[in-house]
C-alpha cells in the first residue's frame, strides 16, 4: 500500500471546508544563524494546535456513511487523538481515544472537551494497540491508525503541497518524524511539486528508531523511547518507512537539549507557540546549518500544544 500524489490532491478537496490554510512565516534572525533562506509552515495554528487534524479529517469525511455510523477509535498521545475528537465532531459520529497515563494533562483536557470518549492505559505502545482493539471490537468503530494508514497520509502530506504551492522551489523540506505520516506526506508531496530537492526528518536521538531504520535498510524499533519530545516517541509505521526509502529521505537527530533551546529560541523570536517535539526541526536547522547554508528550506511546524505548568526550562 502506497499513496499517491492523486489522494493527496483529493485530500486537499475533502478538508478544505473543515481545515484552516496555515500561514508561511518568516525569521530574519534565524535565517541568519543558518546562512539559509527558510519557509515555516505554521501548523501550530491549526485546529487542534498541530498538523494532525489534516489527516484525521480526511479519515473521517473519507468514510462512507455506514462505516462512519459506529465511531472511530484510535490511540494517541494527544494530538492524533485531539484531532479526531474534532473530526469526529464535524461529522457528528462517536470518538474513542486511548491515551497513555502520562499524556500530557492539555491534551487529555483537550481530547474530552472535542466530545471524545478517552480510555486510559499503561504508557506503552503494546498497551495502546492492545486496548484499542479491545474498544474497537465493543463498539464496533472503525480503527484510524495515528499515522500507519494511507488516508491519515494524504491528509498530512497536503501542509507541504500548500506550503510548496506557496513557495515554490526548496533545496529541503524538514519536518518532524516519529510514526512518520508527516514526513512520508510530505515526501510525497515534495517528490510531485519539487522532486529535485531533499526530504529530511527531524528525530531526537532518544526515540531515533527512523534513523536506525534508514541507515540498516530495514525497519527498526525501540521498545522504551527517552525524550522530552512526547509527541515523537512512536516507532516509524511499516508504509511510513517504505515512502521514506522509496523517496531516499534522510534523518537528522538532535538532543533534547538542543530541542529544547530551540524552543526557546522560537517563541523569543518568532514570537509564536511550538512544543518540543515542533522544535526538533530548528534544533536540525542549528546544529546543521552547514548542510542549509546558501539553500531555500521549507520547515513544517507540526505543533504548539505544550503544558504552560510544565515547561522544559523552569525548575520544578
Amino acid at each position: 500500500m502506497s499513496v499517491s500524489i492523486d489522494q493527496v490532491w483529493a485530500a486537499a478537496e475533502r478538508i478544505a471546508p473543515h481545515a484552516h490554510r496555515t500561514p508561511v512565516l518568516r525569521s530574519r534572525s534565524l535565517e541568519q544563524m543558518v546562512g539559509a533562506e527558510i519557509h515555516f509552515k505554521a501548523e501550530n495554528l491549526q485546529r487542534v494546535g498541530a498538523f494532525k487534524f489534516r489527516g484525521a479529517c480526511n479519515a473521517v469525511w473519507s468514510l462512507s456513511d455506514g462505516e462512519a455510523q459506529r465511531g472511530v477509535v484510535t490511540h494517541s498521545s494527544g494530538n492524533h487523538g485531539q484531532a479526531l475528537a474534532l473530526a469526529a465532531r464535524s461529522r457528528g459520529i462517536p470518538a474513542y481515544v486511548v491515551m497513555p497515563e502520562d499524556t500530557a494533562k492539555p491534551k487529555l483536557a483537550a481530547v474530552r472537551a472535542y466530545g471524545a470518549e478517552t480510555i486510559l492505559c499503561a504508557p506503552s505502545l503494546a498497551a495502546r494497540e492492545q486496548i484499542s482493539a479491545e474498544v474497537q471490537q465493543r463498539t464496533g468503530a472503525q480503527m484510524i491508525h495515528p499515522y500507519a494508514d494511507a488516508r491519515i497520509i494524504a491528509g498530512q502530506a497536503t501542509a507541504a503541497l500548500e506550503l510548496l504551492r506557496e513557495v515554490g522551489r526548496v533545496d529541503s523540506l524538514i519536518a518532524p518524524v516519529s510514526g512518520g505520516g508527516l514526513l512520508a506526506g510530505s515526501a510525497v508531496s515534495l517528490g510531485a511539486l519539487c522532486p529535485n530537492a531533499q526530504i529530511i526528518g527531524a528525530e531526537p536521538e532518544g526515540a531515533n528508531d527512523a534513523w536506525q531504520s534508514m541507515e540498516r535498510g530495514e525497519r527498526v524499533e525501540i521498545a522504551a523511547p527517552n525524550t522530552i519530545c512526547d509527541g515523537l516517541r512512536a516507532n516509524l509505521g511499516a508504509i511510513n518507512f517504505e515512502i521514506l526509502k522509496h523517496h531516499q529521505a534522510r534523518i537528522l537527530t538532535v538532543c533534547d537539549a538542543e530541542s529544547v533551546a530551540a524552543l526557546r529560541l522560537v517563541w523569543e523570536r518568532m514570537k509564536i507557540i511550538i512544543e518540543p517535539s515542533c522544535a526538533t526541526v530548528v534544533a536540525v536547522l542549528l546544529r546543521y546549518r552547514e548542510q542549509f547554508a546558501g539553500q531555500r528550506v521549507g520547515v513544517i511546524f507540526s505543533g504548539g500544544n505544550i503544558d504552560l505548568d510544565a515547561l522544559p526550562w523552569v525548575k520544578g
